[in-house]
């Protein structure tokens, strides 16, 4: 079972932040991933809908041998990970936005969080305030439309920009230093929002967590590879052309 691949999936493309930093962590392992373009966003879709999506996509990921699930989608961890957990027999992986990071690296007490409605809304994201924010001020800011442009290859254009600043301009008025990128597809726009941001204000996202978690999780199952090259085999249930074209340039450009 060391040889068998890790299965990685999002609701489109976000999740290949993710994967590179398992990727880069574990250069051995075999790795599947899956972009559910075809019925991306899952932000503003019902939970049941959103757990069915995911386990079809994880029929087909453990059809084709996977030994341990990433999750790789805030808003698929929060709707479906328990679920998945419970009913398959293999690991689950999911996300966690960095709240916990955030609070013990704030100087200025507030806290600025981007992602989608649904990660918000869970019930997951608030049992971390009450866990970890203690006397940081968090500020919660969903951003409709940012996953829509990083699925088109977007991470750039005068449209995104005015975007996203008025979805970061708020929150730095409001004295954030640190921004936590709470959904997968963020981390593509870092470069654009640290341009609105600027140079003194943290921007923090948890792929590197989810990859070190990762390892714990095959070591502890003895599912560890630790000989080959590794590789990653691409899957979509959206237009595999135009969903490939812009997994090579996000992939290049990470």
């Amino acid at each position: 079972m060391t040889a068998a691949p890790i299965g990685v999936f999002d609701s489109g493309v976000g999740g290949l932040s993710v994967l590179r930093e398992i990727r880069r962590k574990l250069p051995a392992e075999r790795l599947i991933y899956f972009a559910d373009s075809g019925h991306c966003p899952y932000g503003g879709k019902p939970q049941a809908q959103i757990q069915q999506r995911s386990m079809v996509i994880t029929d087909e990921l453990l059809a084709a041998g996977a030994k341990l699930i990433v999750v790789a989608c805030n808003t698929a961890t929060i709707a479906a990970v328990e679920h998945l957990r419970a009913t398959y027999p293999v690991p689950f992986v999911g996300m966690e936005p960095a709240v916990k990071p955030a609070v013990a690296a704030t100087r200025s007490g507030v806290v600025g969080v981007l992602a989608t409605g649904a990660a918000l809304g869970g019930q997951k994201f608030h049992h971390l305030l009450q866990q970890h924010a203690r006397d940081v001020r968090m500020i919660t800011q969903p951003c409709p439309g940012l996953v829509e442009h990083v699925e088109r290859g977007d991470v750039s254009s005068p449209e995104l920009r005015s975007l996203l600043r008025g979805y970061v301009q708020p929150l730095l008025d409001a004295g954030a230093d640190v921004l936590v990128l709470g959904c997968t597809h963020y981390p593509f726009l870092r470069a654009a929002i640290a341009e609105i941001a600027g140079p003194h204000v943290l921007l923090l996202d948890t792929g590197e967590a989810v990859a070190r978690q990762t390892q714990r999780v095959l070591e502890r199952e003895g599912l560890l590879a630790t000989q080959g090259e590794g590789g990653v085999e691409w899957r979509s249930s959206g237009d595999v052309v135009a969903v490939q074209s812009v997994i090579d340039r996000l992939w290049s450009a990470g």
